[in-house]
């Protein structure tokens, strides 16, 4: 089998703290996407860990495993998606949420993505990870039907939890909190495990000497309240919005941190706001040096946050996940959801300054408190360890003997050029929602009508290329 990706050598790994785990032969094999940071984040930080107790990962990124560009194309459209159809966004994640993607037409574009998911993987192998819904359903159905021959993990990355990301055949899902692990169960999940987040160890609390060296060598204000505002590696959402309202409440100045879309970073600079960053690798210090974050989609960067004991304010969250993670951590009393604007100011004086900040703080640095051996990368090196060495990842029998693949039948029309990427940026979103086309298929209903709803609103020139941003994400 070919085996490709990015392997993590485990004499360059950091040592876990306090791991005293055997190291067998073998190998960890985890699987993300590159659909904005988060999930290749967490599957950074678990390679680290695993990695720095003795067992060679390999990290796989399920978009360049996928035939051809599809997998670009689908991150790109999924963006553009966010960026000029919110509205649409929402409507997908709600059917899908509804629907559960089981239909035939889901089955077989989840096929076409077994085959290089299996070769990928290393014959000694002895768990696979996935850290994105897509990557948790086709190792689900390659452990139902006996081709993956080893454990399969789902991290939950997200707070609340889309009915994709419980996957049939997956043997362990790992929540950061009760209340994701609550609705994985709900939704069918049979072994779930709260063992908290991960994240860069990085980010931990500061105090006044930190936040004092933070604001000095940033260049920001000593002595006034700080809100850092986020969006996310692509800086989608009503950002120049919340940074105009955050400014006028008085409650804080707004600091910036854009990613990669340098567009909005020049945005923010003309409107006047005077804290703008780009794509970092600092997030460490401007969470040091702020005193609330407000962001809104409920990623990776709020465990950051809740790991710096910084509190943390949803606000005008982006659809679908946005929105149900923002009510999750307010469920789980981890982040406020502000959901007026008339709300902003008390809410972030309150955060800052108040009792609702001290109570989130605390609840925040309680996920980081449970003891050595028990976070995610223990329970994966515990199934780990309970792999026979002799055992191989893969049945190469029932592979070979699985026959060919389905075919799509291709389209006997051609199409304009602005319909074709609508389907396109249609597909993406529900790559994201429930992996390769599982959104698709449990909309495909309303297919047409939504396209032409497309077509009605949105202008063809407003798809023009994405943008180009510099740097590597991490």
């Amino acid at each position: 089998m070919s085996h490709v990706g990015e392997t993590v050598d485990p004499s360059t790994a950091d040592a876990a703290p306090g791991s005293e785990w055997p190291v067998p032969r073998g190998r960890v094999a985890i699987i993300s996407a590159s659909m904005g940071a988060g999930h290749d984040g967490a599957a950074a930080e678990l390679a680290r860990r695993i990695a720095g107790s003795g067992v060679a990962v390999d990290r796989f990124d399920l978009l360049d495993l996928l035939p051809g560009r599809f997998g670009r194309a689908l991150s790109d459209g999924y963006h553009r998606l966010l960026v000029h159809a919110p509205w649409a966004y929402q409507r997908i994640y709600s059917s899908t949420e509804e629907a559960g993607g089981t239909s035939a037409s889901a089955r077989v574009l989840l096929r076409a993505a077994e085959r290089p998911v299996l070769g990928a993987l290393a014959a000694d192998t002895r768990v696979v990870v996935s850290t994105y819904p897509g990557a948790s359903r086709i190792l689900g159905a390659l452990r139902l039907d006996g081709r993956l021959a080893v454990p399969v993990l789902t991290y939950l990355t997200d707070f609340s939890v889309h009915p994709l990301w419980v996957a049939p055949g997956v043997d362990i899902h790992l929540a950061a909190h009760a209340v994701p692990a609550a609705q994985a169960r709900a939704l069918g999940a049979s072994d779930v495990r709260v063992c908290g987040p991960v994240t860069d160890p990085r980010f931990a609390p500061g105090g006044l000497p930190e936040r004092q060296e933070a604001r000095a060598r940033l260049g920001l204000p000593a002595g006034a309240p700080l809100a850092l505002l986020v969006a996310g590696s692509w800086g989608v959402g009503p950002v120049r919005q919340v940074a105009a309202e955050i400014r006028a409440s008085g409650a804080a100045l707004p600091v910036v941190v854009c990613g990669r879309n340098s567009a909005l970073a020049e945005r923010l600079r003309a409107d006047g706001v005077g804290h703008v960053f780009g794509w970092t690798d600092d997030m460490p210090a401007l969470m040091h040096a702020a005193d609330v974050l407000v962001q809104n989609a409920g990623g990776l960067t709020s465990l950051e946050a809740f790991a710096c004991g910084l509190p943390v304010a949803s606000y005008r969250c982006i659809p679908g996940h946005g929105l149900t993670n923002a009510a999750a951590l307010d469920e789980a009393g981890l982040a406020a959801w502000i959901r007026e604007p008339d709300d902003l100011a008390p809410d972030l004086a309150d955060l800052i300054h108040g009792p609702r900040g001290l109570r989130q703080r605390a609840a925040g640095l309680a996920l980081f408190a449970a003891g050595p051996g028990t976070g995610p990368a223990a329970v994966v090196l515990r199934a780990f360890n309970g792999v026979k060495a002799a055992a191989p990842a893969v049945s190469v029998e029932i592979e070979r003997t699985a026959g060919p693949l389905p075919r799509t039948p291709r389209p006997t029309r051609p199409r304009l050029a602005f319909q074709r990427l609508a389907a396109t940026v249609v597909v993406a979103c529900a790559l994201w929602a429930g992996g390769i086309g599982l959104g698709m298929a449990a909309t495909s209903h309303d297919y047409p009508g939504l396209l032409r709803a497309i077509d009605q609103r949105l202008d063809p020139d407003d798809f023009t290329p994405a943008p180009t941003f510099e740097g590597t994400q991490p």
